[in-house]
């Protein structure tokens, strides 16, 4: 997976801010972020910083403008402002697991946790943080070569469901499942998973479906679509 940066910040922090908006806007109508075995991540950055994935394999067309949310939205509902997570914490499935940030590889790829270490999750750290406005992105693997990793049981999740994120300034940020839902790969809906909003929401992802061992790859992806309360 390769990202395009954003243009650079100017002194104008409500400029700035609006500018990285309508960047953030373009960039994620143009996704298509398939996660296969090794999944995504990033490093802490300011929130006028952020940077958004961009194709990876067999995008998608991208979807009309019309479709994509306004450059320039006042924050709608609750939001935290940019903190840095520390461990996720989902009670159901008895997830407690600490977060870390990965960097988009020389391949064009976000390369993934380590595969020793299967109590491990990432997040997109140049996209939102979890609790702050815009749609934040958490992975993990399902399993590794030797047994069944961190999100293994993810797909158990059901509407209403909660889920929480405790984060570097001491706050904890609760989360209630809205949707779980599997996407073939080939057909995966970049805009609707990735697109950015005005309101604080979070989506877990992983892989699902069979193995394909010609491809090294799942066919599917499982995400859980979530919103801050």
């Amino acid at each position: 997976m390769a990202a395009s940066p954003p243009s650079p910040a100017e002194n104008d922090p409500v400029r700035t801010r609006r500018r990285a908006r309508t960047w953030a806007t373009l960039l994620w109508s143009a996704a298509a972020l398939v996660l296969a075995v090794s999944l995504i991540g990033g490093g802490d950055e300011s929130s006028d910083d952020r940077e958004q994935p961009s194709a990876a394999r067999s995008a998608p067309h991208a979807p009309p403008a019309s479709a994509s949310p306004p450059a320039a939205v006042r924050p709608v509902g609750k939001h935290l402002p940019r903190s840095r997570p520390t461990r996720l914490v989902i009670p159901k499935i008895s997830v407690s697991a600490p977060f870390i940030p990965l960097a988009i590889g020389r391949s064009g790829r976000l390369d993934a946790p380590p595969a020793d270490d299967v109590n491990l999750v990432g997040w997109y750290a140049k996209g939102a943080s979890p609790g702050e406005t815009g749609t934040s992105i958490i992975a993990g693997h399902v399993d590794t070569t030797t047994s069944p990793a961190v999100f293994a049981e993810l797909g158990d999740l059901k509407k209403g469901d909660r889920f929480h994120v405790a984060r570097a300034d001491g706050r904890r940020a609760s989360f209630v499942v809205d949707s779980v839902e599997t996407f073939e790969k080939d057909d995966f809906p970049d805009e609707r998973v990735y697109a950015d909003t005005p309101r604080a929401q979070v989506r877990l992802i992983t892989c699902a479906g069979d193995y394909d061992r010609e491809a090294k790859d799942y066919t599917e992806n499982l995400v859980v679509f979530a919103h801050l309360i």
